[in-house]
């Protein structure tokens, strides 16, 4: 079961961590902010008994915990979806640990196709609230009362004053950053034109497959959120050209810089 999972991860890294302030689980492009910690301590997620295994080119799949803007960061470097085989049970297993650990704060970030035609490939995105299309949740099966309520409330999912710190940086640093609502698919397959009309009819500024079940289990445990989007391409049907990942991880790349310089004030200010 998940649950024993979760205590066997936390048990693991209770005398190999301090408790981290913030957790940051970066996406694709972004995974060398990590390299700016000072006392980083760096676990291979393989090394880490009840975590999964990443699959995805362009994750390294490990855990980094260390010293920035005077607190401690735990950084994923990669993260799980459900499209590599795994449960939406255990793709929460990382940051469900985390929060056993005494971690109460997390910015998820991911890369995302825009829906909004007034988004350019290169933008960054505050999520201010998603849509589920999935068909799937973490909380689904039995209701573990020491991780949460059986009937967990999404109102503020992504916290404001969290959201608001990110909008300052953004000011500040001169960066160009969109505010909008992101769609949840299951993937791999990225989605048909018919499914970005349908996600932008009901309100989605931006799809992707990752961050929504990590978000959900977050606020089930009391875990304050932030999520950050890079918009890599235009959905399907936005462009008349096909898609692909490659491009995504080029896009990414390109606005990794940029990111991360917002991910550092967020750091700083949080």
């Amino acid at each position: 079961m998940t649950k024993e999972r979760i205590d066997a991860a936390s048990a693991y890294l209770k005398d190999r961590i301090k408790t981290p302030d913030l957790l940051i689980i970066l996406g694709s492009g972004l995974g060398d902010y990590a390299d700016t910690f000072t006392d980083a301590v760096k676990i291979a997620y393989s090394d880490i008994p009840g975590f999964p295994k990443s699959t995805v080119p362009g994750h390294a799949g490990q855990l980094v915990v260390g010293e920035k803007h005077g607190k401690t960061v735990a950084v994923m470097q990669g993260r799980f979806h459900c499209y590599e085989g795994y449960t939406p049970q255990e793709v929460v297993i990382p940051v469900r640990t985390l929060m056993k650990l005494g971690c109460k704060k997390m910015l998820a970030t991911n890369a995302a196709g825009g829906v909004n035609a007034k988004f350019q490939p290169g933008d960054l995105m505050i999520i201010t609230d998603h849509i589920n299309l999935a068909g799937f949740n973490p909380l689904t099966g039995p209701n573990h009362d020491d991780l949460g309520p059986r009937f967990s409330d999404m109102t503020y999912a992504y916290d404001k004053v969290l959201r608001q710190i990110l909008m300052d940086g953004a000011s500040e640093l001169q960066i160009r950053v969109q505010q909008g609502i992101y769609c949840l698919w299951s993937g791999p397959s990225f989605e048909t034109p018919a499914e970005i009309v349908f996600s932008r009819t009901i309100g989605a500024s931006a799809v992707g497959m990752s961050t929504v079940p990590e978000v959900i289990a977050a606020n089930h445990g009391g875990m304050r959120c932030a999520g950050l989007s890079c918009i890599t391409n235009m959905a399907a049907g936005m462009l008349d050209q096909p898609l692909n990942h490659e491009e995504v991880l080029e896009t990414g790349k390109l606005a990794a810089e940029k990111t991360k310089l917002l991910i550092d004030y967020f750091v700083s200010r949080v």
